[in-house]
């Protein structure tokens, strides 16, 4: 009875969303989730996704769990450190050159590719608005990655994250400028920071 007490404290400890994994780690095994599920205290969202019926589904979290190789980049990166007003209608993950899903094309996602050095550059954890860590590019490769060639985002999206990112006591001018150079934007980047700084 000890046991079954720890996994309800265990499910109702955690977040949102729980993947088998957590459970195997805490653990427990892994046919708990058939027991839980037909309890009602969790719902299968998918393969080895579950999440609590009361939960705000996280769909930022279940893209990143869906396809792993996506990074979450450009507007969507952007409005997840702070630097844009705008919640995106779409979202905006980056993948791995050569990377393709079939299934992505019925997504709520905006595709970029990289080349693989391109694509690590900047990776970083951060939470979703729900709380669940997902993966998305630093603050500085955003900024590089929404000025990039035909790709560039709404000129008053660039201009108002330009001008907070100026202003803010957490930038970083060398990397940015070590990664405008690395993605070959350092000429554009260097003309926001002129008139900026």
């Amino acid at each position: 009875m000890s046991k079954i007490n720890d996994l309800y404290l265990f499910i109702e400890k955690s977040n949102d969303i729980i993947l088998t994994g957590q459970i195997v780690e805490a653990g427990f095994h892994r046919g708990v989730l058939s027991k839980l599920v037909h309890d009602g205290l969790l719902i299968k969202y998918g393969r080895g996704v579950y999440m609590k019926p009361s939960a705000w589904d996280d769909e930022m979290f279940l893209l990143q769990h869906r396809y792993t190789k996506g990074i979450f980049s450009h507007e969507t990166a952007l409005y997840l450190h702070g630097f844009s007003d705008r919640t995106p209608a779409r979202y905006t993950m980056t993948f791995p050159w050569g990377y393709h899903a079939a299934s992505l094309e019925s997504e709520n996602v905006n595709v970029k590719r990289a080349v693989k050095d391109k694509y690590e550059l900047g990776i970083m954890q951060h939470p979703s608005p729900a709380g669940n860590t997902i993966m998305l590019y630093d603050l500085e490769r955003t900024l590089c990655d929404i000025v990039r060639g035909n790709y560039a985002s709404d000129i008053q999206v660039v201009n108002a994250a330009m001008k907070r990112y100026a202003a803010s006591k957490i930038k970083d001018i060398q990397k940015l400028m070590n990664y405008a150079e690395q993605l070959r934007v350092k000429p554009k980047m260097l003309n926001y920071m002129e008139i900026l700084l």
